[in-house]
């Protein structure tokens, strides 16, 4: 690793330290006047984006990368537009900070609460997505916190843009710059000296593919919020409005398969099965879905693949889709144990007891009944905008808006109590 990378990081990390502290004070008045002055900025300077941006995009496809990923990387009017308008979103939401989230008073007079507090420096570790930098500094700032954002090197010239954009505003409002600073460097040696800056960073969030995931848990000093995989599903249970179901798993699949709300799995009751699975799978295959289902997915529905056992519990990523027919709901929740990955899980049910009890026993960061899988995110979810989607439980489970940046702090009341 190169020295003067190493050194550089050390010294982000120890100005971001610095630099927490300021923002934990700011007020939310002038928090939301930063973040609608980073929206107009976005507005007022889309050429240059664009033209940094192209950069970026001529680099992706001279190394041949995918269309899917050059679609992620590009910052098109419309992207630019939703950042912006991500922004005021956040700006318009209650501020967390200072919360009161409790009080009570003990026996001997004391009174103690408890109220919420920025976590302090943020780590944010992500791919090809260059709006991921907006999004992450907007929520960051707004939950009192200061942040290091390492963007992919596919990006590198999109994010500097982006940086300086926001080292404008933070200068406007007389906010340290180290308060939201992206790491210059593309060597991935930057990410491991990033992770060893326990004494600076509170908190790590890597966003991307399973590999980035598990290359930050494991080399991390630092705990790490994250999730491996979205492999999510849907169970269409006995008595469903099978219109409804097909209509559900229609858009869990095919409205955006490549993300990690996208349904992956497809378990079908066997009271329903040859009935549903002609009529979701002619609609599945007419969007192009490739079956691989088990024996009895298979007769009915021709035109299937049968699975292998490496297809269940896989996330595809695709427009390929995995599908079993189940003779109960307890078998249904059996497989989701088995091969889940603690992201979204989704009922189509007419029964509210059993709809209640899949609620209840079903482990996901969401739980749902008669809805697409694809409202896992915070946007949806009225969180404004999310930072990333925890699977993991501590601190937070499913997507991180606003308080999920944020911890809470016991404080205390007294009139001269001593303990005895």
């Amino acid at each position: 690793m190169s020295q003067n990378i190493g050194e550089s990081i050390r010294t982000m990390a120890s100005d971001a330290r610095q630099a927490a502290r300021k923002v934990a004070t700011l007020s939310t008045d002038t928090k939301n006047r930063m973040l609608l002055s980073t929206a107009d900025a976005l507005m007022d300077n889309r050429k240059s984006l664009q033209d940094a941006n192209r950069k970026d995009l001529d680099r992706a496809s001279e190394k041949g990368l995918s269309p899917a990923f050059i679609d992620r990387l590009a910052l098109s009017d419309k992207v630019i537009d939703s950042m912006a308008g991500g922004l005021r979103e956040v700006a318009a939401l209650p501020d967390p900070v200072g919360e009161s989230t409790g009080m009570w008073k003990r026996p001997n007079g004391l009174v103690v609460g408890r109220v919420r507090i920025p976590l302090g420096v943020i780590g944010m570790i992500y791919e090809s997505r260059p709006n991921v930098t907006i999004d992450a500094a907007g929520l960051c700032l707004k939950a009192g916190n200061a942040v290091i954002l390492k963007g992919g090197s596919d990006a590198i010239s999109s994010n500097l843009a982006l940086a300086s954009i926001l080292q404008d505003v933070l200068a406007e409002y007389n906010v340290p710059g180290a308060a939201v600073q992206v790491v210059p460097h593309t060597d991935r040696s930057a990410v491991t000296e990033l992770l060893a800056c326990e004494e600076d960073i509170d908190l790590i969030i890597p966003r991307g593919g399973e590999g980035l995931i598990r290359f930050v848990v494991e080399n991390s000093r630092i705990p790490v919020l994250k999730h491996y995989k979205g492999v999510c599903h849907v169970y269409v249970d006995e008595g469903a409005d099978l219109k409804m179901a097909t209509e559900i798993c229609f858009n869990s699949k095919v409205q955006r398969p490549g993300v990690c709300n996208a349904m992956e799995g497809m378990l079908v009751h066997s009271g329903v099965a040859d009935e549903f699975l002609p009529m979701a799978g002619k609609r599945l295959t007419e969007a192009g879905v490739e079956i691989r289902g088990c024996d009895r997915t298979c007769a009915i529905l021709h035109d299937a693949v049968k699975a292998t056992d490496s297809d269940w519990g896989e996330e595809f990523l695709s427009l390929v889709l995995a599908v079993r027919v189940v003779d109960s709901m307890d078998e249904a929740m059996d497989y989701i144990a088995r091969y889940g990955s603690n992201h979204t899980e989704v009922i189509v049910t007419g029964d509210y007891a059993r709809s209640r009890r899949f609620l209840n026993e079903v482990d996901a960061s969401l739980v749902m009944v008669n809805a697409s899988t694809r409202f896992n995110d915070g946007g949806q979810l009225g969180l404004g905008a999310e930072i990333g989607i925890s699977t993991s439980k501590l601190h937070a489970y499913g997507p991180m808006g606003l308080e999920e940046l944020t911890t809470t702090k016991f404080v205390g009341f007294g009139d001269g109590q001593t303990r005895t």
